[in-house]
């Protein structure tokens, strides 16, 4: 198996309530809950993280297509939000993104920047299937 990284992403938490600190290959950040969870806010919770996956690749994605075609916009934006709805008695998550160019468009090119943007990797692993192994080390 190749892992992605090098080195694995690190998080520890100690006594101050669900402050976290994530260790990175280049550098260290601070996750938290907001206030109204009991955290004080101090850094991104773990949807806001994940969202912020979805829109940080969906941006890279587009921006290479963009550069690569020569296309010339200026300016992309991105907006994720999530939500749960119950079905068949269970909760299911659904995510919303929604995509700004700044800059006119033919129809064409906004219909194949939307099927790059879906095909970004991040798009693609929250679509597939997700294994997630837990052990003690």
């Amino acid at each position: 198996m190749k892992y992605l990284f090098e080195t694995p992403v690190k998080g520890t938490i100690g006594l101050q309530k669900y402050e976290t600190t994530i260790h990175w290959r280049n550098g260290i950040f601070i996750t938290d809950e907001p206030e109204k969870l009991g955290g004080k806010d101090l850094g991104p919770d773990p949807y806001t993280l994940l969202l912020s996956s979805l829109v940080g690749c969906t941006l890279a994605t587009l921006k290479m297509y963009i550069d690569h075609k020569g296309l010339g916009i200026s300016e992309v934006e991105v907006h994720a939000n999530m939500y749960y709805k119950i079905e068949n008695k269970a909760p299911v998550a659904y995510m919303e993104r929604k995509i700004v160019f700044h800059g006119q468009l033919d129809k064409g090119i906004q219909e194949r920047l939307i099927r790059v943007a879906e095909n970004c990797p991040i798009s693609k692993l929250l679509k597939g299937n997700i294994h997630i192994s837990t052990e003690l080390i």
